[in-house]
């Protein structure tokens, strides 16, 4: 591409239509438009990576060889005569420095490129900001387990904060797929397997975030994670009708409610057409249903991807003109397709102009909304105390408490005794700082704590012995001597196993969901000594323990719970903070019930196996307590014919305060098309002292009540539902009846 004249100094003085903020951001982005050339136009829907090398040569630097190069990166070719985005450059800096850099790459945008256009540095920002001293929350599962979306906003608001201070202006987050297949590497990103629980989180989030000033990315679009087998990416096969109960409604939330500015197309073809060139999907459904405003990126390469991969087009010209054409507005995380072959394809009338300009058209408005053309600096000094800061720690503390579920506690276990004198901390999970997926990889040693260090703090004058035992993966037993020892010189023995990212994430799909390597071996010899023994789960998605679970009081899952896992375990197993996460994912028995979730629709058969029970082993929205919780009183009625409220009153019947999370399910009982068996519809948690008594109300709209009907119109049929309230999607409570009419 030729290179365009830099602005001269009269130019700069003379304000134009979109250089001036007190004009409509529509007027602003027809002005710029009508004044790009093709070049500039094709610029800003491409991205870059302003250091360019193999990642795994990358990976390979010293973090401060790492800042060394980032720092050393010349604006100059980073940026040319404009791009759309950068991506992920600024992980590895410092707060300051980071922020130092953004405005550089900002400063060269605005004065050495004709236009001035800026670019959005984007980077990554799941379950905290991947980069360089930020925070590190629990991962998305543990998020949902806490079925807390008030606190969950508080967090994305702090990841915003954290984002905005370096200057990154877009999160390749969240991620709510639906996981209904746990084997699945990346269940661990999600929100679960429920439409309704993914879709509150996940405008929790979008709100969050975006209301830094920081645009959000709802991915992977569309049914990423539920490819034959349980394989992240695989092709989908999926009704209209499924895409719409199950696969939709989380994306659609987070666009209606949620007022998300980007979406991101996934990996996967659906139906045989890749989701990054589905005109279906990207503009009717998206823009033309939803109202979809702000604009759709590729993941990283999948535009490529459609050549590559899928083989659905002839060359690079041809994908670009099939995705931009789609709807699919900027190539990430470096321009290929949209380079060169879709210039090449406007300028030879190919590609649409009127596509071309309309993509644009929303890249642009988005920069205008988010005020980088009048103001991209960030200040470096407030970049250093905005990242990692003590109000930050204590929102990862207790999301990281709330999403703790206890799975088992057979004749009360846990909590452990206030007089213990002696404790066995075991396992390869102990010491080590699990943070799950996207994460910072710099860390400081110190910087996470560790179960063990959290149950050194809290354990006062009880002797803790730690062994290791086994590592997470391989054959070994060696180290399962010492961890016998430890057993016998203890009250009791807690084992912390689990997975990591060699055995589960991103490209770590799994056939066998028992726990890796001889960690079941280490729990069953352990258990064998006749020690009490629990069981504290790290890892990202369901396990399955029938060879062990048996032999032991407790299990907890702990998911990757962030920078202060390690304390807020600790406070779990001692009774500081009474367990109260809820599973948002059905933990089966064993892989061959899979894929296996609690809204399935009614069988023309029978639900068991001739050999195993079709039930789970822990069910979606399971999750223990301390104390216990009595439901009564459960009145139902019609408001109005618009909304169904339903009240009841749950009591805490034990010695101890907790926190209950009150889930309501809804079944259609006579409908023109087949229903779930049960439907989540509302969810509530409280906090109760010993004997305290609290009034719960949902208000749920009749259209929420809503199926496809055959003719896949969307619509509120009459007739009767059941309504069911409980502490899990198995443990109802209460039961009443609705008549619609």
């Amino acid at each position: 591409m030729s290179s365009q004249p830099k602005k001269s100094q009269s130019k700069k003085n003379t304000l134009k239509p979109y250089q001036n903020p007190s004009l409509s951001v529509e007027r602003r982005v027809a002005d710029l438009l009508a004044r790009m050339t093709m070049e500039e136009k094709v610029a800003q829907l491409g991205s870059r990576l302003p250091f360019i090398m193999d990642w795994r040569e990358w990976m390979r630097y010293t973090l401060e060889e790492k800042i060394a190069r980032i720092c050393a990166v010349s604006p100059d070719d980073a940026i040319g005569v404009g791009v759309g985005q950068l991506s992920v450059f600024l992980r590895d800096l410092p707060p300051k420095t980071a922020a130092a850099k953004a405005n550089e790459f900002q400063h060269y945008a605005r004065e050495n490129t004709r236009l001035g256009i800026p670019p959005i540095i984007h980077d990554e920002g799941l379950h905290g900001l991947v980069c360089n001293d930020a925070t590190s929350f629990p991962q998305a599962i543990a998020l949902a387990s806490s079925w807390h979306p008030e606190l969950l906003e508080e967090v994305a608001t702090a990841i915003g904060k954290e984002a905005r201070a370096r200057g990154i202006r877009q999160l390749l987050s969240p991620t709510i797929n639906i996981a209904r297949d746990p084997r699945c590497g990346r269940t661990e990103e999600t929100y679960g397997e429920d439409p309704y629980l993914a879709s509150r989180m996940a405008v929790a989030f979008v709100r969050g975030v975006q209301s830094q000033g920081v645009v959000t990315t709802p991915k992977h679009y569309a049914a990423n994670f539920v490819g034959d087998g349980g394989r992240d990416s695989y092709a989908v096969h999926f009704s209209e009708r499924l895409l719409r109960e199950v696969y939709f409604p989380a994306f659609e939330a987070s666009v209606r409610e949620g007022g998300a500015l980007s979406i991101m197309a996934a990996y996967n073809s659906l139906d045989g057409v890749p989701c990054s060139c589905n005109r279906w999907l990207l503009t009717e459904v998206l823009r033309d249903e939803w109202g979809f405003e702000g604009y759709v990126v590729s993941d990283y390469d999948s535009v490529i991807h459609i050549l590559t991969k899928h083989a659905a087009a002839a060359d690079k010209q041809q994908v670009a003109k099939k995705a931009v054409e789609a709807g699919l507005e900027v190539e990430l995380p470096q321009t290929d397709c949209y380079g060169e072959p879709l210039l090449q394809g406007l300028e030879q009338g190919a590609i649409s102009g009127e596509a071309v300009d309309e993509a644009v058209r929303r890249v642009l408005a988005i920069k205008f909304r988010l005020g980088l053309f009048d103001e991209p600096f960030v200040d470096e000094e407030q970049a250093e105390v905005s990242c990692n800061t003590p109000d930050h720690r204590r929102l990862a503390l207790q999301m990281a408490r709330e999403g703790i579920v206890l799975l088992k506690n057979d004749g009360a276990t846990l909590p452990l005794a206030k007089d213990i004198k002696s404790i066995a901390v075991i396992g390869p999970q102990a010491d080590e700082p699990r943070l799950g997926g996207y994460t910072w990889k710099g860390y400081a040693q110190g910087r996470i704590v560790t179960p063990l260090q959290g149950i050194q703090e809290r354990a006062g004058d009880a002797e803790v012995h730690f062994a290791p035992g086994c590592a997470i993966t391989g054959d070994s037993e060696d180290g399962f001597a010492e961890a016998l020892q430890a057993a016998h010189q203890s009250e009791v023995a807690l084992l912390f196993v689990g997975n990591s990212g060699q055995t589960e994430g991103e490209q770590r799909d799994r056939a066998d969901l028992d726990l890796p390597g001889v960690q079941g071996e280490l729990i069953e010899q352990v258990a064998a000594t006749g020690v009490p023994t629990i069981v504290v789960l790290v890892n990202g998605s369901a396990v399955t323990m029938l060879g062990w679970i048996d032999q032991v009081g407790a299990v907890i899952e702990a998911w990757y719970p962030g920078e202060a896992g390690g304390t807020a375990i600790a406070e779990v197993l001692f009774g500081d903070t009474n367990p109260s996460g809820k599973l948002p994912i059905t933990f089966p028995r064993t892989v061959g019930q899979l894929p296996l979730y609690y809204n399935y629709k009614p069988s023309g058969r029978i639900y068991d196996y001739v050999d195993l029970t079709g039930k789970p082993l822990f069910p979606f929205g399971h999750g223990l307590s301390y104390t216990t919780f009595t439901y009564r009183n459960l009145h139902i009625r019609l408001e109005q014919k618009k909304t169904v409220k339903v009240s009841l009153e749950v009591e805490n019947t034990g010695a101890l305060a907790g926190d209950e999370v009150v889930q309501l399910y809804i079944h259609d009982v006579v409908a023109s098309v087949a229903r779930p068996v049960k439907e989540l519809k509302g969810f509530r948690r409280i906090s109760l002292q010993p004997h305290e008594v609290q009034e719960v109300t949902f208000e749920i709209p009749v259209q929420q009540l809503g199926l496809y009907d055959a003719s896949m119109q969307y619509t509120v049929e009459p007739g009767k539902f059941e309504i069911m309230v409980g502490s899990s999607s198995e443990d109802i409570r209460l039961t009443g009846q609705l008549e619609i009419k």
